[in-house]
């Protein structure tokens, strides 16, 4: 076959009149002979040199002779890769696609079959609240809300649904298309209770909905939310009464206390329990429940110094703080801090001043009633704690037990956590031997505390809180806190704010440090099938201060 040549002079379009270069001279007009020294252009050809015959002219729309086809740039946009497997926790996919831009985030099949109408949009917003409600309610921190929220939604079909929490709100709203009207729903989170029973319940429920093997209806999905807060409290308040008391005692054993101390302790925080209960049935707000819980052991210590029993009276004081002192709640307002949800961390704060005001304020008035009675506590023995390894070991260990039975938390979580806490403050009596300061050995202790909590919710793909909370109470600072307040009320004021900055420090050291321990394990743990450098981009992205 011939070749095709190209268009002859025939078939070229004849120039217009107008196409004409502006430094032709005009028809009739002889182009003038440049004289040897006037410049010429430094494009012209030198004398001696043909010009290049054109070649043939062809199409606009022709592909260059650079082109090949197999090299072609995608006709569209591909959808990014997922950077997690199926088999990664729920958590795990859901809080990385939350950190993504919602652009860019990949759309998986739903989890839940769908009916041919598509989605029940108004009843899986309505589901997805309800859930979120109930773990907001029960302590658990914004981001892991968030997570949960958006895995129900999505494994009903909702693929372009964006959670928002606060400390008392919640919001989902639900685009359908990129024209399509959103739709929106919010819920107010009106009381809230500690019960981690319910709230591993409710993780199951997550799990459940968000595994493609296991298929549930949203029938059944409220069905069993509704058993879910319809479940009694797994331990009765005689139950919970006594933990409070032994919690207080065991806590007067690692301070120093004797057989004499233990029981005063305990009997001055199963008091406090009984007036905190009295109170709340008769709805006095929670900061004036922590002041009266915190008179009890205050009162019994003080008694003890006018009979001038040769006891520390001190070490049944701190007891009774190490009762009240809202370790969980600060552990949680840490955590919305540092993973971004700022609204959210100063509230919780603000609630954590408040509730140790309460305490300050219940205390102090007891001391200082005590010392217009000739009561002469002796400072410096709060802070000359005994060395007593095995037994203070196995009061730790006591003081975790019972806080996790305050918690509400399952029977078979119970000696997990107190195992932890056992192994938090062995690590904490071992770093202080070594002289390091309160501060950096709290911070280590409370790491481990985070990263074997994380361990295991992560192996029982539940909530990391029934892991860590209770294992923290140990290490929380008790004697600082009552040398500030016996300081203050004998007017050293300066002694009393060192201190109580003290007990601050070690506060937020225990939060910084499970939260710490908590983003290690994520961070170094191998997820199958994930690609950890991609999720370690996404999560510097949103943090990110531009």
């Amino acid at each position: 076959m011939a070749e095709a040549e190209g268009p002859g002079p025939e078939d070229r379009k004849p120039k217009s009149d107008e196409a004409h270069s502006a430094f032709t001279p005009p028809p009739g007009m002889e182009p003038e002979v440049p004289d040897e020294d006037q410049p010429t252009s430094e494009f012209a050809l030198p004398e001696g040199l043909a010009a290049p015959s054109p070649g043939p002219e062809g199409s606009g729309f022709t592909a260059p002779a650079t082109y090949a086809a197999q090299h072609s740039p995608p006709a569209h946009t591909p959808p990014p890769v997922p950077a997690f497997s199926a088999s990664s926790p729920w958590q795990d996919r859901m809080r990385t696609m939350l950190r993504m831009p919602v652009d860019v985030r990949p759309v998986p099949e739903a989890a839940q079959r769908q009916t041919e109408a598509g989605p029940a949009v108004g009843r899986v917003l309505d589901l997805t609240l309800r859930i979120g409600e109930l773990l907001l309610a029960g302590g658990e921190g914004a981001e892991d809300v968030e997570a949960a929220m958006f895995a129900v939604a999505r494994s009903y079909g909702l693929d372009r649904a964006e959670p928002t929490v606060t400390v008392t709100m919640l919001s989902i709203t639900h685009q359908p298309s990129l024209v399509g009207n959103p739709v929106s729903a919010s819920r107010t989170v009106r009381r809230r209770g500690t019960d981690y029973t319910r709230l591993a319940a409710v993780f199951r429920l997550v799990d459940d909905i968000s595994a493609p093997e296991v298929e549930i209806s949203l029938e059944e999905a409220y069905r069993r939310l509704a058993v879910i807060r319809r479940n009694r409290h797994p331990y009765p308040t005689w139950v919970l009464t006594a933990a409070a008391g032994l919690l207080a005692g065991a806590a007067s054993v690692l301070v120093g206390g004797g057989v004499t101390v233990f029981f005063c302790a305990a009997l001055g925080a199963v008091l406090g329990d009984r007036l905190a209960w009295y109170f709340a049935d008769h709805g006095l707000p929670e900061f004036y429940q922590f002041v009266v819980a915190a008179m009890p052991p205050a009162a019994i210590g003080v008694a003890l110094k006018l009979a001038e029993i040769d006891v520390r009276a001190s070490a049944v004081i701190t007891g009774g703080l190490f009762a009240l002192l809202p370790g969980r709640a600060l552990v949680a307002a840490v955590q919305d801090g540092l993973t971004g949800f700022y609204i959210t961390a100063s509230a919780r704060l603000l609630e954590v001043m408040y509730l140790f005001i309460g305490i300050i304020i219940g205390v102090l008035v007891v001391i200082y009633v005590g010392l217009q009675f000739g009561a002469s506590p002796n400072p410096d023995e709060v802070l000359q704690i005994p060395h007593r390894p095995l037994l203070q070991t196995l009061a730790s260990m006591v003081l975790v037990f019972t806080f996790a039975i305050l918690l509400q938390q399952e029977r078979s979580t119970v000696w997990i956590v107190t195992l932890n806490g056992g192994v938090a403050w062995v690590t904490f009596g071992a770093l202080r031997a070594a002289e390091l300061p309160p501060v950096p050995s709290t911070a280590i202790a409370a790491g481990l505390v985070g990263l074997f909590g994380q361990l295991f919710s992560r192996y029982r793909f539940a909530s990391a809180l029934p892991y860590v909370t209770a294992a923290i109470g140990p290490l929380l600072p008790g004697s600082a806190t009552y040398f500030g307040l016996l300081s203050i009320a004998e007017n050293r004021l300066d002694k009393g704010l060192a201190s109580l900055t003290t007990a601050a420090a070690i506060a937020l050291a225990i939060a910084i440090g499970v939260n710490l321990g908590s983003e290690s394990s994520r961070l170094f743990m191998r997820i199958p099938g994930a690609r950890s450098a991609a999720k370690r981009r996404a999560a510097a992205k949103r943090t990110r201060g531009f």
